[in-house]
């Protein structure tokens, strides 16, 4: 059985991150790129997909999970006794209180000179325990048996493309058995054994040896260093440093992209169909993730983001990708990887994300927010940018009137999503402001105006439903959706505007279950609101595009439903950030501390966030950790505590 997805902790080097379990686990690891095949997918399938535990051993020698006798039972128990990282690093240490005594596994990817290497020290902190280590390598998803062999005290294994060098320090015995490279050895207090597992191309020499205490300790100065530089001083300090700690681990510094998770396929729902790979870099989250590195005080790092958005995005602006890979790829193809039943049977296991063909217009609105928050905080302006800036307005100009799928990447048919159409205000909005404070620049302030107030009035008149007073999440539907709830924050109406409180209001009682939010209902079907569109036949954008003519059930009782999927979804932890941001500015500051207090508590015990919650069965779920999740919830400490909010949204007296 696998452990829980928050179970899991992560280690890395930014480049790529591996998962490991509270069973001393290595469960996930793809080498050398986040995106690359993975060498461990036990975390999808099994132990013999690719894995590498180092644990106390148990009855009968071994290390697996078939013996738990609980904290205070025989031996030693399969899950750890306690774990942490060490303070504002991504040093993970792990530890066993058994019958003979404790021992502690402390892992860390260093940062890389050249190849990457996954460190592992091994500890006796009293008595005297007698440790196992079982490797299996698994390369290209745990689907490739490699040949292992001895060389210069090394395990090295091999298969095609890759290879991978075990040594240890000291030197320990090792076996081969089951395919697999095992070894047996006993630590008493003081003593200390290294494992060290390098990657490399097969085709090139060995890289150089790492000395795993040396870069035991660099890696937990550089990360204590760069944790020290966090300008937030507020409430629960300590988890805005983990989510921030997060997204650094979560960055490929080669390029300075984001990847959304490390993880792919970790489903939405158990058994269910909606499992997706997210080892790539949205442009959705780049203003959202600006914002929380400045605000903190990484400007460094918000400009290397800054600089690999205007990379990714350089072109065609109507060949625009809503993500792109870690260095800006703009191919991303979906496939599916049959031998491997996915996380506790989850099939089908994805890599590549179809999404990346789909026409979602928001993101037009996302990256000119960006563009504008960077300059605003003063990064230094690159070459061509605002003829970059111009370039997307010009296409948005004419191709904000289309359906597109959404933000949440909807497999069904194209509407008329209300928050794409609000982003399109946000791009138009935002252009008119920069030409406002820059007099000097190139522009025509007349044409973006009358766009951003001809995109205004027309989501109140056609994405609003006066009979609930709310906005709705498409032109003509009765649905709602959590992106609503950030209107206030993205200044389209005044925090303290009716049809925005009606709107927060109906999201929470409509989308919330146990309090947290769903980004929409995906149990139920589309529907119509009572009588025809609120706009004639001839109005812009009303034409044959608003409805699929296929966008109906098979008994033709209304609509599919809207993301096109089977099965269901837990709460989006990044909408109940959502939901807090909107409490507050629209005055209930107390209860969305509440909210706060609640989402943060349900950080994993080394304080980690997947995509979702089920509050039904108490676990997280999707792909882990979640960027997301991790920005929400810097996000929202911000604007409660530190005063400053979101940079860059307007005061809400010059919104709408």
């Amino acid at each position: 059985m696998h452990p829980s997805i928050e179970d899991y902790a992560l280690i890395g080097d930014h480049q790529t991150a591996a998962l490991v379990g509270p069973d001393g686990s290595i469960d996930w690891l793809c080498l050398p790129r986040f995106d690359s095949a993975a060498c461990f997918a036990k975390l999808l399938g099994d132990e013999d997909n690719g894995h590498w535990r180092i644990a106390p051993k148990g009855p009968n020698g071994q290390n697996g999970q078939n013996w738990q006798k609980g904290l205070n039972g025989l031996n030693a128990p399969a899950t750890c006794t306690r774990r942490a990282y060490r303070p504002d690093t991504l040093v993970l240490d792990t530890e066993w209180d058994t019958e003979e005594g404790s021992v502690r596994v402390t892992d860390l990817m260093p940062q890389r000179d050249r190849a990457p290497d996954v460190v592992r020290i091994v500890e006796g902190l009293k008595g005297r325990v007698t440790m196992r280590s079982t490797l299996r390598l698994r390369f290209d998803y745990g689907s490739v048996v490699p040949w292992v062999r001895r060389s210069g005290g090394h395990r090295v294994a091999v298969a095609g493309p890759d290879s991978v060098w075990l040594r240890s320090e000291p030197p320990v015995r090792t076996w081969g058995e089951d395919f697999g490279t095992h070894s047996e050895f006993t630590v008493t207090e003081g003593q200390q054994v290294a494992f060290v597992l390098t990657w490399h191309p097969s085709y090139e020499p060995r890289p150089r040896r790492v000395d795993p205490y040396e870069a035991l300790a660099q890696s937990v100065g550089d990360w204590q260093a760069w944790a020290a530089r966090c300008r937030y001083d507020g409430p629960h300090r300590d988890a805005v440093v983990r989510s921030l700690i997060t997204l650094k681990a979560l960055t490929y510094a080669p390029s300075g992209g984001i990847v959304a998770a490390p993880t792919t396929s970790i489903p939405e729902e158990i058994g269910g169909v909606r499992n997706w790979d997210y080892r790539y870099c949205w442009l959705r989250d780049s203003t959202l993730t600006l914002g929380a590195l400045l605000a903190c005080g990484y400007q460094e790092e918000a400009e290397a983001w800054r600089n690999w958005l205007l990379r990714a995005v350089a072109g065609d602006p109507a060949d625009l990708q809503i993500m792109y890979g870690l260095a800006g790829e703009r191919r991303i193809s979906e496939y599916e990887l049959a031998w491997l039943p996915g996380f506790r049977g989850s099939a089908p296991v994805r890599v590549g994300n179809a999404a990346v063909q789909q026409l979602q217009l928001d993101v037009y609105g996302e990256v000119i927010d960006s563009l504008t928050l960077a300059q605003r905080a003063g990064l230094p302006v690159e070459p061509g940018m605002w003829r970059l800036h111009q370039a997307l307005m010009d296409f948005l100009h004419s191709a904000w009137r289309k359906p597109d799928e959404g933000l949440w990447e909807v497999r069904g048919p194209r509407r008329h999503f209300v928050h794409s159409k609000v982003m399109a205000w946000v791009a138009a909005d935002r252009t008119v402001r920069i030409l406002e404070e820059n007099p000097e620049l190139d522009g025509d302030v007349d044409r973006w105006r009358a766009m951003r107030d001809e995109v205004h009035r027309e989501v109140c008149e056609r994405g609003y439903d006066p009979e609930r007073n709310t906005f709705t999440q498409s032109y003509g539907s009765r649905e709602l959706d959590a992106a609503l709830l950030l209107l206030p924050r993205l200044g389209f109406l005044p925090p303290d505007d009716p049809r925005v409180v009606g709107t927060v209001d109906a999201v929470r009682s409509e989308l919330a279950r146990d309090g947290f939010v769903h980004r929409y209902d995906s149990d139920r079907h589309g529907s119509l609101a009572h009588g025809s569109l609120p706009h004639g036949s001839d109005a812009p954008g009303s034409g044959p595009h608003d409805l699929d003519p296929h966008d109906s059930d098979a008994h033709g009782s209304g609509l599919k439903k809207v993301d096109g999927l089977p099965g269901g979804e837990s709460s989006f932890l990044v909408c109940s950030f959502w939901l807090a941001d909107a409490l507050h500015l629209t005055g209930r500051t107390t209860e969305a501390l509440d909210l706060f207090e609640r989402l943060v508590a349900l950080r994993n015990d080394v304080g980690l966030l997947a995509e979702e919650y089920d509050p039904v069965a108490g676990h997280q779920l999707g792909n882990f950790p979640q960027a997301f999740s991790h920005i929400g919830l810097v996000g929202t400490a911000l604007a409660l505590f530190d005063g400053e909010g979101e940079a860059g949204v307007p005061d809400a007296d010059e919104a709408g």
